[in-house]
């Protein structure tokens, strides 16, 4: 039985191709590979090629796009610092103008109380310059009717009398501002 089985497994080896077969599977195989050499891989490559450098230009144009993105976010925090710095400094301006104002303002009015209080000033000399002078006036002719009337006569119409009660009430005034 052995022998029986070695001797069928000699006659159907079934690892052996025949010939003819290999002949036609090889022709057929370089015939596939030349035309699929000559037509499909270039325009596969060229695909295949297209694809990359699509690829990598679309990474190119992302990292482009994001240094550009970093680039304007780091101008536009520099204008944002510069537009606070120039905020401040408006603030700051705009408080010493107001400081300035209310310093102009104050100076003003000080000023304005100051004429007003000459005016007044000059006003109430006046009113004591023209109340001296009627009180002259009064007792000067106080004195005369009394000096009238004491003597017997008018002594009013006298200019001479006149001036000597005007020099008397001047010299009582004079030793007054004396003492």
């Amino acid at each position: 039985m052995i022998h029986i089985l070695a001797s069928a497994a000699e006659q159907q080896n079934i690892l052996r191709v025949p010939l003819d077969e290999l002949i036609i599977g090889t022709v057929a195989f370089g015939i596939v590979f030349f035309a699929l050499a000559k037509f499909a891989f270039p325009a596969i490559s060229k695909t295949l090629e297209e694809r990359a450098d699509a690829i990598e230009g679309g990474l190119r144009r992302a990292e482009d796009s994001q240094a550009e993105a970093a680039a304007l976010l780091d101008q536009y925090r520099a204008q944002l610092a510069e537009a606070r710095t120039e905020a401040a400094n408006i603030r700051a301006q705009a408080q010493a103008e107001k400081n300035s104002m209310i310093e102009t303002a104050k100076s003003e009015a000080a000023a304005a109380a100051a004429v007003v209080t000459e005016r007044a000033q000059a006003q109430m000399e006046a009113e004591r310059a023209q109340a001296l002078t009627s009180l002259r006036r009064d007792v000067s002719d106080l004195a005369l009717t009394l000096a009238g009337k004491v003597v017997g006569e008018t002594l009013t119409d006298d200019a001479r009398a006149r001036a000597t009660v005007d020099r008397f009430i001047a010299d009582l005034e004079a030793q007054a501002a004396n003492k």
